[in-house]
């Protein structure tokens, strides 16, 4: 019973494996060009075979009308021997002519007088066509000319036959006739010698299509092999790409895909370590604390204030969190058509309520831009809230909006401490942290990213202009025409 079963399975396996086989692209392509290469070679000899038919039964009629032509002249002209008219002489006629005309291949003459075969050409032909009855009967007493095939044992027969005139009555006949058959063999052997040269054609091709679909599916099988060995935590194998054609292209594109999924996929593993990080602090301090609080009520109000402070800041970082993720969804804005100046009127008048800075509203241009009036309004409050946790209280801060080339600059200016060069583009990551290793307090270390996501959102970009020292300028820059971003927000 096992081995039947083992059997079967082995039955079924193979012809799975059969069947893949046959299914595999590279099959497809070979078959495909061999189905077209046979049908090319098919209809080229089916052609070729035609049109030799054709010539050879042209070539057989200009053959009877030539010998037939020959005769007539000889008839109106002079007996050679004698130099006298042939007159009615009929016989003579034959005679002469059959003796100086040689026929052509597969060509044979019979000559008929008074209605009984008289003389044919010197050549053996393949068949006796004076000896046999039937023809013998049908061309002794012709009367008009006639153009005709007969089937004989030898195969079909073309002939002209034409009357032999003296003094005005048919004296006798003159036969001209090819062996047809034997001409169309001959076609026939160079239509089995192209077969032959069609079917060795046919076999070199297959192997050279097979090797070549080899060569050019190569790309392919290692874009296959390559995507088999990726897993989550190896994305670094790359396809070798050679060449400038379309697989050449799709390898390279594959790679491109990869470097941007390895990228991807570092970027999460370093957010989910860095959001580990963060969240696990308040924790590990709620717990600290809820363990040593004593019975005390005084020291149990100092502890729960604590809680919920640390709390609260779990909230804002699981918020930012959230909207970071929602950065990537097409519904992430609700675009509607917004004035500058009154976008920038509305933030400076949040701004002030943020800390007591010496806060300044810088020139405003006017313009109009598409796009969320929440989301813009939330990232230059964010702005202004960096610019406000690291300066000092009556430290200048200022807001200002302009519309220029095309796009709308809206900027947060401070007068504080400066980021190094070093730092400038890192402090946009998530939970990135300045060269001091520390940040705001209250701050979730989320809100420049924040800031870049919805900037990016909108088309834009993000600007940093600053130094250590110096103090620092971050402006929002939002193309006023979005028609053809081609985001699809």
């Amino acid at each position: 019973m096992t081995t039947t079963e083992d059997g079967e399975g082995q039955s079924e396996n193979g012809a799975g494996g059969l069947r893949r086989v046959l299914s595999s692209l590279r099959v497809r392509l070979v078959g495909g060009y061999l189905l077209l290469l046979a049908l090319a070679l098919a209809a080229s000899i089916v052609t070729v075979r035609a049109v030799l038919l054709d010539r050879v039964s042209a070539r057989i009629d200009r053959e009877l009308l030539q010998e037939v032509e020959e005769m007539r002249a000889l008839a109106a002209g002079r007996d050679p021997v004698t130099g006298e008219p042939f007159g009615d002489r009929v016989d003579r006629v034959v005679e002469v002519f059959l003796r100086r005309n040689i026929p052509h291949r597969h060509e044979t003459m019979v000559a008929f007088v008074d209605g009984e075969p008289f003389l044919r050409s010197a050549n053996p032909p393949p068949l006796r066509l004076d000896l046999q009855p039937e023809l013998v009967e049908r061309w002794s007493v012709l009367e008009t000319t006639q153009r005709g095939q007969v089937d004989t044992e030898v195969g079909p027969v073309d002939y002209l036959a034409v009357p032999l005139r003296a003094d005005g009555q048919a004296r006798g006949v003159f036969v001209v006739a090819v062996f047809t058959a034997l001409e169309r063999a001959e076609v026939d052997e160079v239509v089995r010698l192209a077969g032959t040269v069609a079917f060795l054609t046919l076999a070199a091709g297959t192997v050279l299509a097979f090797a070549l679909a080899g060569r050019v599916l190569q790309p392919v099988r290692q874009l296959t092999a390559t995507a088999q060995r990726i897993t989550d935590t190896d994305l670094s194998r790359r396809i070798d790409v050679r060449g400038h054609d379309e697989l050449a292209e799709l390898a390279a594109t594959f790679n491109g895909m990869l470097d941007r999924l390895e990228g991807a996929f570092s970027g999460q593993r370093a957010f989910l370590d860095d959001a580990g990080h963060e969240l696990r602090t308040p924790i590990t301090i709620i717990r600290g604390h809820l363990e040593l609080m004593g019975d005390d009520p005084a020291e149990r109000e100092e502890v729960v204030a604590l809680v919920l402070d640390e709390l609260d800041r779990m909230h804002r970082i699981v918020d930012d969190l959230l909207l970071l993720a929602k950065a990537q969804r097409p519904d992430f804005l609700r675009e509607e058509v917004i004035d500058v100046r009154a976008l920038a009127e509305e933030v400076f008048a949040k701004a002030q309520a943020l800390a007591p800075r010496d806060w300044r509203f810088e020139a405003v241009g006017d313009g109009r831009i598409v796009g969320d009036r929440h989301r813009l309004t939330q990232a230059l409050v964010a702005l202004a809230a960096n610019a406000a946790a690291y300066t000092e209280e009556d430290v200048e801060v200022a807001i200002g909006a302009a519309v220029t080339d095309g796009h709308a600059r809206l900027w947060v200016r401070d007068e504080g401490p400066g980021i190094p060069l070093g730092e400038q583009e890192r402090i946009f990551d998530r939970f990135a942290r300045g060269s001091h290793g520390q940040r705001s307090r209250d701050g979730s270390g989320l809100g420049l990213a924040i800031v870049r996501a919805v900037a990016e959102a909108h088309g834009g970009r993000v600007e940093l202009r600053s130094r250590a020292g110096a103090g620092a300028t971050f402006t929002v820059v939002i193309p006023v025409d979005r028609a053809g971003d081609g985001d699809g927000r």
